[in-house]
């Protein structure tokens, strides 16, 4: 799994939550494909936040990152 390639991915999705308030930190990227991260600001709370993180940051991660299979919140 490249990290380098999830963390630069991960640069573009951060903007569109900051916009919003929240925001986004990677904290691990596992060979089999999951990569944790935790929702900050506004999105911790948030009721949608679920549904940022799989239809947001999940599908554009493993859209542009070849080898990402799931992404979950810690």
């Amino acid at each position: 799994m490249d990290k380098e390639k999830v963390k630069k991915v991960m640069k573009q999705i951060r903007p569109s939550l900051q916009a919003d308030g929240g925001d986004v930190k990677l904290v691990s990227v596992s060979d089999d494909g999951i990569v944790k991260v935790e929702l900050q600001g506004a999105c911790r709370g948030c009721p949608m936040s679920q549904l940022t993180l799989k239809n947001g940051i999940e599908r554009v991660l493993k859209e542009k990152v070849p080898g990402v299979k799931e992404v979950k919140p810690v």
